[in-house]
């Protein structure tokens, strides 16, 4: 097994609870609404698979053309961010098909990015963001953080960290703003509260 995957195995629900029984997430209400000429990078999938295929990087003003963007931003070097893997993955699938498209931002390479996600990169758009500059234009704090960009660029609703409530509230707005319904937060399996990491490493 390779190092950034034996580092990065999802624990079981029981441990990962216990682990982050004690921590709460930080929300922050003040984020920047990054720049429209920032270049977001996407990470191609196998060959014969959806998303970002054949899409060179370019500008986030290019990516919001038709579409808001519901973004999950996670750091793969983290055990903060594989833990909520599983609930991302339910919470992206639940806006597919909603005029906001569903999408991870992966704080590596794109080959680690393909890595950490597996088949995830496959089913999601995914943006590798190597150098962090995409969670410095957007001011995160802390990883992981769940991101509604407007198609006008702006960020009205953002959560970092991990608590149920906070990520419900970015969900309801992802709603709200797209006439569509929203994941149920939390269900069962889903971890425990905890603060995340910080996002620039």
């Amino acid at each position: 097994m390779s190092e950034i995957s034996h580092r990065f195995l999802v624990t079981d629900i029981g441990q990962r609870g216990s682990r982050s029984r004690d921590l709460s997430a930080t929300v922050y209400d003040v984020v920047t609404n990054p720049s429209l000429d920032l270049v977001l990078e996407p990470v191609l999938p196998d060959l014969g698979t959806p998303s970002a295929e054949g899409q060179p990087p370019r500008p986030l003003s290019s990516w919001l053309t038709t579409f808001h963007l519901a973004s999950i931003v996670v750091d793969p070097y983290t055990n903060e961010s594989s833990w909520i893997l599983p609930t991302a993955t339910r919470i992206l699938r639940a806006f597919s098909g909603s005029a906001a498209r569903s999408n991870f931002i992966v704080t590596s390479s794109a080959d680690e990015a393909r890595e950490f996600l597996g088949p995830l990169s496959r089913e999601f758009l995914v943006f590798a963001d190597p150098d962090r500059s995409v969670v410095r234009s957007l001011g995160l704090e802390s990883l992981p953080a769940f991101v509604f960009i407007q198609s006008d660029g702006t960020v009205p609703a953002v959560a970092q960290g991990w608590d149920a409530a906070s990520w419900r509230a970015v969900a309801k707005e992802i709603a709200t703003t797209t006439a569509w319904t929203a994941p149920l937060l939390p269900l069962a399996g889903d971890p425990a509260s905890f603060a995340g990491t910080p996002a620039l490493g």
